[in-house]
């Protein structure tokens, strides 16, 4: 309870809002107290209290009086009309035809049928009879209902209750569904304007007389074309570096088998012409890659006796680089051609090409072999054994290529590639060194080349692995090569 102004508010929580139900002139009061025969003898302050006594009983009886708006039990028969039909009532309306009321920080009157938003203080001026609303108040002196924090969040707008009507919003919203239709349709017709369809492009395929072909069909005009004694030399070059591109895949290259295109191209590498032995060889390494059913038909057409034979005899480098490539494919991954390679003098012809001048780009390739060869059976040993793991470590097993290595005076000769400028070339020769140390430990302990070799690639890397670090590289590639070498020189220790 409090006074405001010309007004005495009693105010009590009425279904979760604030509802003020009576408001009593101070006038009223002030004369009730005036005409009380101690009135004289009272005191300002004992005025005060009897003034607050007197509206505390004037509310508590006018919370006993009879309300002045009654609810009243409507009879079913007085909610039909003379022919029977229901009346409607004002609950039966429409929300949205509903006149929403927007409070604001003073009191306005509200109209019958006005919607009150949630949380609004809502009074009944008995001066007026009239019932009135506003925001509530805060301590602060702030008002922040739920509308006013959305009004807030979009802005500036228009809150007018007669701006939009039901009706205009339901057309706003279909004029907006056209929009959107016409917006794709023109987004289809701009399309359509730079792409033809799939329709009229076979249209155009059929009038020029063309059709797509699959790899199988063209792989079998391609070995046609090479086979054709009516082929020219260019044309049975340009039809082999074609099939290279399609036995790449592993079913391509299936096929390529079963088309008899396998066994051509090995008797190609017969061939007294070095630009189809060159890509003979292109064709079965690409055919071979990671292809076990082609490899066992190509260790038993011949195709390992040929490959070494263009590697020991005098040819271009161009035929025995493609020469090589071909037979590394055909060891990797399968102990029975590394058997076989090894009986036939395989290392003996590798190690041939480190004699001849201009061979130096194969050196590389060799040493990336014979270390990915030794690689790979280390790792398969040191795997999980299961039924056909040990299988496969029994053929390893007869592969005795290590020793053969070390026999055959590779320990010397690998360490004498360090003094290659490339680092791509001294990378690959560290980790077959960092492999070998472990059975070449005593010749390299012995050898003083190997041992400045060593030294000087240290004081190398360091420099260039600090210029790394220095740039924010902390794990970098010549940090890397460094720890190749320091590993090599604690072994030798």
């Amino acid at each position: 309870m409090r006074v405001t102004g010309t007004y005495l508010s009693v105010a009590s929580p009425w279904h979760g809002q604030q509802l003020e139900i009576d408001y009593f002139p101070i006038q009223w009061i002030q004369r009730l107290v005036a005409m009380s025969p101690w009135a004289g003898l009272l005191s300002t302050t004992a005025r005060v209290s009897l003034l607050l006594l007197l509206g505390s009983v004037l509310f508590s009886c006018s919370s006993h009086r009879a309300p002045e708006f009654a609810l009243t039990k409507i009879e079913e028969s007085d909610m039909k009309d003379d022919s029977g039909k229901e009346l409607g009532t004002e609950d039966d309306a429409d929300p949205e035809d509903l006149e929403v009321f927007y409070p604001t920080d003073q009191w306005q009157t509200l109209r019958p049928g006005q919607a009150v938003p949630a949380g609004s203080h809502v009074r009944l001026n008995l001066q007026t009879g009239e019932r009135e609303a506003k925001l509530p108040d805060r301590e602060n002196g702030e008002s922040d209902t739920r509308e006013e924090r959305r009004r807030k969040r979009l802005g500036k707008v228009d809150v007018d209750a007669n701006s939009f009507t039901s009706e205009e919003l339901k057309k706003a919203l279909a004029k907006m569904k056209e929009s959107e239709k016409a917006e794709r349709k023109a987004r289809e017709e701009e399309v359509r304007k730079k792409f033809r369809p799939i329709e009229q492009l076979k249209e155009e395929f059929e009038k020029l007389n063309m059709k797509i072909e699959t790899d199988y069909e063209i792989m079998v005009k391609l070995i046609s074309k090479f086979n054709s004694s009516a082929s020219t030399l260019d044309e049975k070059v340009a039809a082999l570096y074609d099939l290279e591109y399609y036995v790449h895949q592993v079913d391509n290259a299936k096929d390529f088998l079963s088309m008899g295109g396998l066994r051509l191209v090995i008797e190609g590498l017969n061939s007294s012409e070095a630009s189809l032995k060159e890509h003979a060889a292109f064709v079965l390494g690409a055919a071979l890659s990671s292809n076990p059913k082609v490899q066992i038909e190509a260790i038993e057409g011949g195709a390992l006796q040929k490959l070494l034979v263009i590697l020991a005899t005098e040819q271009p480098l161009a035929v025995r680089k493609k020469a090589l490539f071909a037979l590394s494919s055909m060891l990797r991954h399968f102990p029975y051609a590394q058997q076989q390679f090894l009986k036939l003098g395989g290392l003996q012809v590798l190690r041939s090409l480190f004699r001849q001048k201009g061979m130096e780009p194969l050196h590389v390739r060799v040493v990336t072999l014979l270390y990915d060869l030794i690689m790979e059976k280390m790792l398969l040993e040191d795997s999980q054994h299961g039924e056909q793991m040990e299988e496969k470590i029994q053929q390893y097993q007869q592969v005795r290529l290590v020793p053969a290595v070390v026999e055959q005076g590779w320990c010397a000769l690998v360490p004498n590639l360090l003094a290659m400028p490339e680092h791509d070339t001294r990378e690959k020769v560290l980790k077959l060194v960092g492999v070998l140390v472990a059975f070449c430990r005593e010749h390299y302990r012995g050898d003083p080349a190997l041992g400045s070799a060593l030294s000087l690639l240290r004081s190398e890397y360091e420099e260039l692995a600090a210029e790394e670090q220095r740039e924010g590289d902390k794990d970098g590639y010549f940090r890397e090569l460094l720890g190749s070498v320091n590993t090599i020189i604690q072994e030798l220790r």
